[in-house]
């Protein structure tokens, strides 16, 4: 039997779309730009380009760095350049590694919910062309 023909059964489902695997840290929505920004710049970013692109202010930005930065997925560094001190933060090993399986649970969310979505369009087009024919 297929699941299409299947009756839905929500207590076979348990736990079904909990996903584990979506790290509270990273699944902010300002802490998530922050670490796909940095896994495409291999080098870092300076924290103002960063800011930037997240479009985040300096006091946004400074507090979800610390989150990262204590959760060991990102590393700042304080030079000077001239008068002014320049931050560049990056992603550590860890925060590239715990970002990818990041990726990879939020690429399952994405295929459980398109095929179930599928799925019950396919039910309700069968329900529909039922009652034309009665």
């Amino acid at each position: 039997m297929t699941r299409e023909n299947e009756t839905h059964n929500p207590a076979s489902d348990a736990g079904r779309f909990s996903y584990e695997g979506l790290d509270r840290v990273i699944h902010e929505k300002a802490r998530l730009g922050i670490l796909a920004s940095l896994a495409v710049h291999e080098d870092g970013l300076v924290f103002n380009d960063l800011k930037q692109l997240c479009s985040l202010t300096d006091g946004n930005l400074s507090r979800h760095l610390r989150v990262l930065s204590d959760a060991g997925l990102v590393k700042t560094r304080k030079t000077h350049r001239g008068p002014r001190a320049q931050t560049t933060c990056r992603l550590t090993s860890n925060g590239r590694l715990r970002f990818v399986e990041y990726i990879d649970v939020l690429e399952s969310v994405i295929s459980d919910a398109h095929s179930d979505a599928k799925a019950e369009k396919r039910r309700m087009g069968k329900y529909i062309v039922g009652l034309s024919r009665t």
